[in-house]
């Protein structure tokens, strides 16, 4: 019961934090924009660039820019969930955790849960709103889930190895380099792209493109095996973080 209490108690307080701080109330809306823009803007701009490149490049965004799409979800998610992880970790709140019923774990739970569930709900309107995915709802909403886990490890990484928030967004900046070898595994056909595997943001790319494809002509294929696959994939990345994010909290 004290445990239930202390967790009804940090809703506030991250209602506090993101409303204090302008640009986290941006990144949690930034997605629904992007869809819009994805929809309306960039396709008119591409159009009248394919004549001056001499390549089209409209067969190739519907499949590229849904995954980019699936994956900035829970990017910027997540790092509004590791931001308020370094506020809490500065100003030494999550020290005092330790010493209340809720311990640092069941914290942990209660905070990378949320960006799960919120990456799902965000996923679930952006991908539609863009008009990029013709999905109906349960492959829409096995997509979301496949990417829902990254929210977390990208909270975990910013506050696991960032040491202010200075470094923090050094990191947000870097962590667009994951979104590329899923772009390079499109292109592969052969079981070569299974190496690109070790990039955790693979599977829920290979999850969207499968559902696309069943869409299309009525075969799971792989789906599940992907699926499945990305989710305990990244759940291994979550068990490592979560022990370095301990190893940095008890130093």
């Amino acid at each position: 019961m004290n445990r239930l209490y202390a967790l009804k108690g940090l809703g506030p307080m991250d209602a506090k934090s993101i409303g204090r701080d302008a640009l986290l109330r941006w990144i949690i809306l930034l997605p629904l924009f992007i869809a819009l823009m994805i929809r309306w803007v960039l396709p008119a701009f591409l159009q009248q660039i394919e004549p001056i490149i001499g390549f089209e490049l409209m067969p190739y965004y519907p499949p590229l820019m849904a995954y980019v799409l699936l994956l900035l979800v829970p990017n910027l998610v997540g790092f509004v969930t590791g931001f308020l992880l370094l506020d809490q970790r500065d100003d030494r709140t999550l020290y005092a955790l330790q010493v209340t019923p809720l311990s640092l774990n069941g914290y942990l739970i209660y905070r990378l849960a949320m960006p799960v569930l919120l990456s799902i709900l965000l996923g679930f309107v952006a991908l539609p709103l863009s008009g990029l995915v013709p999905l109906n709802w349960p492959l829409l909403l096995v997509a979301t889930i496949s990417a829902a886990p990254m929210a977390p490890i990208f909270a975990l990484t910013l506050a696991a190895l960032s040491q202010n928030k200075v470094q923090g967004f050094a990191l947000m900046k870097m962590s667009g380099i994951v979104l590329l070898p899923p772009m390079a595994a499109y292109f592969i056909e052969s079981k070569w792209q299974l190496l690109l595997g070790l990039v955790p943001t693979y599977w829920p790319a290979k999850t969207l493109w499968l559902a696309q494809a069943w869409v299309n002509d009525g075969s799971a294929g792989s789906l599940w095996i992907y699926f499945l696959a990305g989710l305990a994939y990244q759940l291994i990345f979550l068990l490592m973080l979560a022990r370095r994010f301990n190893r940095v909290m008890h130093r």
